[in-house]
């Protein structure tokens, strides 16, 4: 017989999840980045934000490579000079310029934030990877963060806005792979995941600002 009686239960992965929730229910508390179409768009609109920075960047590093005297967009004040942190060797960590890392990694956000649009679905270890290169990028952007501020002494306007890109996308995808079981979590973590993800992301701008606010005081009151 084909009733509805004899199909098997529904799973999370059968409803277009890509990890059966705990219990192997729908999970109708998932955030709204957690679900399909919600992490398709925050993975777009933040992926966006830093490709635009970077893409700043390495229309600015053109410049200078054509003419040493160009002064940058973001040339606003002795604080604020995109230029002169072009200059430092921390501007290229690998021996080449840190924007074309940008320049590859956030077109495969993009790409794969098309595919979610499209419905499409990825296995556990293609989430687990995706999680790891985020991280990378986003401890990548702490110790930017932390030479920008402490050590070089200037700021860089189009690196924040790559930062201000970063932020999110580590914070939303790391609490979606929680939510999901990407990341083995219990239920405590998953609801503090699902709670406090934008608290987060609120605490980390905040403390960005600060630290700016406090160490280049001068330049601001």
């Amino acid at each position: 017989m084909n009733s509805s009686a004899d199909a098997p239960p529904r799973t999370a992965t059968d409803a277009g999840s890509d990890v059966a929730t705990p219990g192997g229910g729908l999970d109708d508390r998932l955030s709204w980045y957690a679900r399909p179409l919600g992490t398709a768009w925050m993975m777009l609109v933040t992926a966006l934000l830093g490709l635009y920075g970077t893409l700043m960047l390495v229309m600015e590093r053109v410049m200078l490579w054509n003419d040493p005297n160009h002064i940058t967009s973001c040339d606003l004040n002795p604080w604020v000079s995109c230029g002169e942190v072009m200059k430092t060797w921390q501007s290229q960590l690998f021996n080449f310029p840190n924007q074309f890392i940008g320049m590859v990694a956030f077109p495969i956000v993009i790409t794969i934030a098309m595919g979610l649009f499209a419905r499409a679905r990825f296995a556990r270890w293609f989430w687990i990877g995706m999680n790891l290169g985020v991280l990378a990028g986003f401890v990548f952007i702490v110790w930017l963060w932390s030479q920008a501020v402490y050590e070089i002494n200037i700021l860089c306007l189009y690196c924040m806005v790559v930062w201000a890109g970063m932020i999110p996308l580590f914070v939303l995808l790391t609490s979606r792979n929680i939510q999901h079981g990407v990341i083995p979590a219990p239920a405590g973590l998953r609801k503090f995941a699902a709670e406090w993800s934008w608290p987060i992301i609120v605490l980390l701008y905040v403390g960005v600002l600060a630290s700016i606010l406090l160490r280049f005081s001068n330049a601001f009151f």
